[in-house]
């Protein structure tokens, strides 16, 4: 008896431990230009997010200071640029003989992972809940009295509608919905089946829009929604029976199980902040294969498989945070992922997308790193079976501008890599020269930093970037990096210059390594102080994505738990920027994508449990305090560690790392046994 009430104590102890989705404020970034994100209820990986698209039309469908609602639409791809993206298919409720006559002003709003509510002047109350892909929509009208709903097929944010189809079912509505991909590069399709509790009589008012009168006396009505990537008749099939709060109760014990793959013990309050940061990782990519193996290709054709097949990629933001985090917490789920990618090789891959996407997606640049870095996490890679097609990627490369001659050559890298590991020595050597070819563009353009355009955004036609910020961007051959610069004495004084005068740049991607960039000289102590800097104290930015070196900075502190977090123009990235904050909070940090290597920071938090696949691996500090930002020393596993960085595996065979911490350096801790990336390393 005894036995099984410490067996129950231990469950209910671990239970709660695990219960962390309440935590999440999905109303952070979701005000002004401060992260384009938005409290939609939406479910992990999952194509369907139900949220409020206010007035006037921006972002990501949602200010949240407006007040007046055009109604709720049913997909949006978080957290990216040119004004926000998806925005299928609104519903508004209305009182009244006609909706444009009734306009919904915002009084009340909750929201958490999976769900959304709100109430309005006019009484009428809406509350979203989703789980997979399919969702229930909740709407409460004050009295009896004429009422119904309105729905624009043809509703989008930012990316154009191009058609859609749609019949009558009994109770509601299915069909399709063609619009084009984010920054309107391709095509996606979403299936759909929306279904009614109360009887409607839908009907045209031309131009893709319709609308429907309920009967007078109701005042509840359940609007079921499904998503496809495959055809109507699995969007019907997906419509749930289920009552709202059993939906909504699933949904958060869904999202306690995928948060739970980090467990941070600290401060209550950096807790909150640390999951809601956690949440903006796993919105997506998008699960678009069906439970029977169906899914639909990039060409059009509907395909079976085996795996779980993903969809909806913004890796050009994300291969350096968001997917190195998805490979460590969700091996499983990041094995699909894997082949997903390689996947889209066989059916005619682009840098953005294709006119046949099965969901909205952004871009796939520098998938050929994340493929070469899952490879050397353990994950399988068929490269051998998509060798053409990485090579014909590889061959159409953009060496015209500065940033695309170091982008361009990370990727060549890569290839060069892949080829060594299939054997292939000559195609191997052949593009390991061209990768080297990054000097002479280097010396070309980043060397001398005395031009008066270094400090410019976008100078010599490069991208939302300056000179001093993209020329660090060689991951991998820092070694070659540093020679380049003149030998270690002018690479510590030019980095110093670099962050000293407030040159970087965490507003964007191109730089967001640089902080690491310490931790291969004799001075990595000063990599463990910017990581801490930049996660959780003030700082100083001068950059913004709309211009150059402004006069008006942004002091402060960039991540908060707040609605205009962030510094403004700073896009999350469809998990990008977030993802690096949840890796300085855990106290490690990947190296290099190619590289199953993470140097090492003291967290945020006194405990950290990294649930790695099936094993847990532990980081505790001793001597935590606020300003306690430096290694004083370490120990893995009981034995004394000296060197500043981890590898995968030491980290998913599980074990515990004790990190003693302290308001001043060890300048000599993690100096000795130093790993740094090499073009010459296979």
């Amino acid at each position: 008896m005894k036995k099984l009430f410490l067996c129950l104590f231990l469950f209910l102890a671990n239970f709660a431990f695990a219960q962390v989705a309440h935590n999440v404020n999905v109303f952070l970034g979701s005000s002004g230009d401060h992260g384009q994100m938005s409290p939609a209820a939406s479910y992990p990986f999952g194509m369907l997010s139900i949220g409020p698209q206010t007035y006037p039309k921006l972002h990501m469908g949602y200010e949240n200071k407006a007040k007046i609602f055009l109604g709720f639409t049913h997909n949006r791809f978080e957290g990216v640029g040119c004004q926000g993206s998806g925005g299928n298919i609104l519903i508004k409720p209305f009182i009244g003989d006609n909706a444009e006559h009734c306009t919904l002003i915002k009084t009340t709003e909750e929201a958490g992972a999976g769900y959304y509510r709100a109430g309005f002047a006019n009484g009428i109350k809406a509350d979203m809940a989703v789980l997979k892909n399919a969702g229930i929509e909740n709407y409460t009208f004050p009295q009896a009295g004429k009422k119904g709903f309105y729905i624009d097929l043809s509703h989008t944010l930012a990316n154009p509608f191009v058609a859609e189809e749609h019949r009558y079912i009994p109770g509601g509505i299915s069909g399709w919905v063609d619009a084009r991909t984010t920054c309107a590069a391709g095509t996606y399709r979403v299936y759909y089946a929306i279904k009614f509790s109360s009887t409607i009589q839908l009907s045209s008012l031309g131009e893709h829009k319709l609308q429907g009168y309920i009967n007078d006396n109701e005042k509840q009505v359940q609007v079921h929604v499904a998503f496809s990537s495959v055809d109507e008749a699995h969007a019907i099939a997906s419509l749930r029976n289920d009552d709202f709060d059993g939906v909504r109760k699933r949904s958060s014990a869904d999202w306690d199980s995928i948060l739970g793959g980090i467990k941070v013990k600290g401060d209550p309050e950096t807790e909150k902040l640390f999951y809601s940061l956690l949440y903006r990782t796993v919105q997506s990519p998008y699960l678009v294969s069906e439970p029977d193996g169906t899914y639909r290709a990039t060409n059009g054709s509907i395909q079976i498989t085996d795996n779980a097949i993903y969809n909806g990629w913004a890796i050009w933001d994300n291969y350096r945070t968001q997917l190195p985090l998805l490979s460590l917490l969700y091996p499983e789920r990041y094995k699909s992922m894997i082949t997903s990618i390689a996947n889209m090789y066989k059916y005619g891959k682009k840098d953005y997308a294709t006119n046949h996407e099965p969901s909205n997606t952004v871009r796939t640049e520098h998938a050929i790193v994340v493929l070469l870095d899952a490879y050397r996490k353990g994950y399988k890679v068929d490269f051998k079976a998509i060798g053409d097609s990485l090579k014909a990627e590889v061959d159409k490369l953009d060496f015209t501008h500065p940033d695309k001659a170091l982008e361009s050559s990370y990727d060549t890298w890569a290839f060069s890599q892949i080829m060594n590991i299939v054997g292939n020595k000559q195609l191997a050597q052949q593009y390991k020269l061209k990768a080297l070819e990054y000097k002479n563009y280097w010396n070309k353009d980043f060397k001398d930093l005395s031009k008066r355009d270094v400090d410019r955004v976008s100078a010599r036609g490069m991208y939302q970037g300056t000179i001093w910020q993209y020329r660090w961007l060689v991951p991998f051959d820092n070694k070659g990096l540093i020679d380049l610069t003149g030998g270690q004495d002018a690479y510590l004084k030019q980095l110093n210059e670099f962050f000293d005068n407030d040159y970087y740049n965490h507003a964007n991607e191109p730089d967001i390594q640089a902080p690491l960039m310490y931790n291969f000289t004799p001075e990595p102590w000063k990599s463990q102080a910017l990581v801490n800097k930049y996660a959780a104290d003030t700082v100083v930015q001068y950059y913004f994505n709309d211009n150059s070196r402004g006069i008006d900075p942004f002091v402060g502190v960039i991540y908060q738990n707040k609605p205009d977090t962030y510094v403004r123009t700073m896009d999350d990235d469809a998990g990008a920027m977030s993802a690096w904050y949840v890796f300085a909070a855990t106290g490690i940090f990947p190296a290099s994508s190619g590289w199953p290597v993470y140097y090492l920071n003291v967290p945020l938090f006194n405990e950290v449990e990294l649930n790695a696949g099936r094993k847990t691996f532990i980081i505790k500090v001793k001597n935590f305090a606020k300003g306690h930002k430096y290694i004083q020393s370490a120990k893995l596993n009981g034995k004394p560690l000296t060197r500043n960085w981890l590898t995968h595996d030491e980290i998913t065979k599980g074990g515990e790392l004790i990190i003693t911490a302290s308001a001043t350096p060890n300048k000599e801790w993690g100096t000795k046994n130093q790993w740094i990336s090499s073009i010459d390393m296979q």
